[in-house]
């Protein structure tokens, strides 16, 4: 099966979608990103706790749900300044440690179910195409984004926490700029 996702323009639209200043939209929008641009699984975004967060390093620091090491991930500008927003702006008061939370009382951490409605409802809202509406669809909109940006496999799996090659050789068959390469090679006349 080759893994899909939405097309990078529409994952633009659905982070766009999130732009305005209420608690939910604030939130949604670190989620989001965290979804898209850095690859994450939902259970990662989930466990991202306040101590992950390394200011004065500029680091995010994720504990990969399927090998539960710790991965350290640059603190991008942007996604920077949306954590910050949604911290100070968002977030209620409480005494979780986990980043993300509900945003009625009692104040807990999201569950599996409140991601995937996140990213579902959105994506219908917005009548993005994809046979995948869960948050996992996003990844894959991610590791078929940096393939098509010339990442190699290698790269794209680091990113995505895989421990192994096999585990990223899936995302080859939507490699198409690779696919593209093979493709218009020449065997010196052998065909």
């Amino acid at each position: 099966n080759v893994p899909t996702g939405p097309a990078w323009p529409d994952v633009q639209r659905l982070i766009a979608a999130t732009k305005g200043c209420s608690p939910r939209e604030l939130r949604n929008r670190a989620i989001l990103l965290l979804l898209a641009v850095y690859g994450w699984r939902s259970g990662e975004v989930r466990g991202l706790c306040l101590e992950d967060l390394d200011w004065t390093r500029n680091i995010l620091r994720v504990r990969r749900s399927k090998t539960s090491r710790v991965q350290e991930f640059p603190l991008t500008p942007t996604m920077s300044r949306t954590l910050e927003r949604y911290l100070k702006k968002g977030r209620p008061d409480s005494i979780c440690s986990e980043v993300f939370l509900t945003l009625h009382a009692p104040f807990r951490p999201l569950s599996a179910g409140a991601v995937y409605d996140l990213t579902r409802s959105l994506m219908e809202r917005l009548d993005i195409v994809s046979s995948k509406r869960g948050p996992h669809a996003l990844r894959h909109a991610c590791a078929t984004y940096l393939l098509n940006h010339g990442f190699s496999l290698k790269k794209v799996g680091d990113h995505l926490g895989h421990l192994s090659l096999s585990a990223t050789q899936i995302y080859a068959k939507v490699d198409l700029n690779g696919l593209r390469d093979v493709a218009e090679f020449d065997l010196g006349g052998l065909l």
